[in-house]
């Protein structure tokens, strides 16, 4: 009998369901079968008619895929509903993409030797896509892993999260079954990292690897594959700045849920907060009293707006980093503790240093840590001292005070008077260091996923 991954809920460890354990050897089938559905190409307008259809039933099916990412997830159902209400404008916008995905003219006749001849590109499929998703969205990254796959034409092969695999399954079975995607161009493996991750990133018929995950295992599969083409979303400890000047009753109300959203399991969760000391303390009252009024519980309850960690394991590795910042010097203003149920409350430190886990890793928890400053140059060599850089943020009404921190916050994204959490999915994504190189959005990712073909049409 083939094995299989028994799947429990994050919150009460009730089982979801079970799950194939599947092998190298499962790969490598899946890996042939997309590369046999080459040979057939789906025509650009079949590609933006699937993905249409797609958008179309997961707003019909909107409560369903919430109901199936709360339980895998342990996402509270209301922060469920919106991740699926994303996945279908990702689905809209790499239509609307795939409507115009085009080459170009170019003019040959700009040297002697091209006198009466025309050239063009055309955009082609790379090939057969490898993406390894993660599980603190288990259906809009998916989504944006496979609609610009289709779009482009590249069939996938998609390993969902272990720990989250049924936002991919439904998904799946959507696309191929209800969408008119041939079933040769999608393909899901269940399976562990080792086994499943492994031989995705080392078959040589994949020419394209989107991972979103842990950087050590991203930059592990960039060295690994150094022949492929390979999109990396990995991590941040996303900085924001308030500056006097700035709305920080604003900066506080968003803080609320840009820090604890889904836990805080966000790459762009806002982690550290550096307020100016002239009004650090009116702030830090007002933060506290709206984290206090965060309701933690079961995913399933509408009231919720935190639930649990995505294992037992995170949970305590979390609540170890909080106490260690206490133990420093740092002040656990509120939470910090686990409640009857085993979810770790939500935590605002104060008196961060730069040195603590908290601060200078990426908790991936319920946890913000606050720090003062006095001018803004010590503002921002405090928001760059990170190994990361995806997102940072400026609450200031100065214009100038704006562009100076534009240019000087060392991110692959800066927002002004928006917490660095906010992101729009057509956008481009992207950032330096330990954040990944990827830029994920339909449009940038539909071009990463073809090659350009060069036609000369002769006299």
């Amino acid at each position: 009998m083939a094995e299989t991954i028994t799947v429990r809920s994050p919150y009460d460890d009730s089982v979801i369901g079970e799950i194939p354990a599947q092998t190298a050897d499962d790969v490598a089938t899946a890996v042939a079968s997309a590369k046999a559905a080459l040979k057939s190409p789906l025509p650009l307008w079949k590609r933006a008619a699937i993905l249409d259809r797609a958008a179309q039933l997961l707003t019909e099916r909107r409560d369903q895929f919430a109901l199936i990412i709360a339980k895998e997830a342990a996402k509270p159902i209301k922060t469920a509903r919106a991740e699926a209400e994303r996945a279908v404008g990702t689905f809209q916008f790499a239509a609307a993409e795939a409507r115009k995905l085009s080459g170009e003219m170019i003019p040959l006749d700009a040297i002697s030797a091209g006198e009466g001849k025309l050239g063009f590109t055309l955009r082609v499929p790379i090939g057969v896509v490898g993406a390894i998703a993660p599980f603190n969205f288990p259906l809009n990254l998916v989504a944006h892993k496979l609609a610009p796959a289709i779009a482009a034409g590249c069939p996938v092969v998609l390993k969902p999260a272990s720990q989250t695999p049924f936002s991919s399954i439904e998904l799946a079975k959507l696309l191929i079954n209800e969408c008119g995607l041939p079933a040769d161009y999608l393909h899901v493996i269940t399976g562990s990292g080792s086994t499943v991750g492994n031989a995705i990133v080392d078959h040589p018929d994949i020419a394209l690897i989107t991972f979103t995950g842990s950087p050590d295992v991203g930059w592990g599969i960039r060295a690994r594959a150094p022949r492929k083409r390979v999109g990396l979303e990995l991590g941040n400890n996303a900085p924001v700045i308030i500056e006097p000047d700035g709305d920080w009753k604003t900066a506080a109300a968003k803080i609320k849920m840009a820090g604890f959203s889904h836990a805080g399991q966000s790459c762009i969760s806002t982690q550290r907060i550096y307020i100016h000391s002239s009004i650090a303390d009116d702030f830090t009252a007002a933060l506290v009293d709206h984290v206090n009024s965060l309701v933690v519980g079961d995913p399933l309850d509408e009231a919720t707006d935190v639930s649990a960690l995505i294992s037992r394991h995170e949970t305590e590795r979390v609540a170890s980093w909080v106490a260690e910042a206490e133990s420093a010097g740092a002040k656990v203003l509120t939470g910090g503790s686990l409640n009857d149920q085993g979810v770790l409350r939500p935590t605002v430190i104060s008196n961060a240093k730069p040195d603590m886990k908290v601060c200078s890793k990426e908790v991936f928890g319920p946890v913000v840590a606050i720090a003062t400053y006095d001018s803004l140059d010590d503002a921002l060599e405090l928001a760059n001292d990170s190994s990361f850089g995806l997102q940072a943020a400026i609450f200031t009404s100065d214009i100038g005070k704006a562009l100076r921190a534009v240019h000087a916050l060392d991110y692959g994204g800066v927002l002004v008077n928006e917490v660095p959490t906010w992101r729009a999915d057509q956008q481009p994504y992207g950032g330096v260091r330990d954040s990944g190189n990827t830029r994920e959005g339909p449009a940038y990712s539909i071009k990463e996923m073809t090659e350009v073909k060069m036609v000369v049409l002769g006299a």
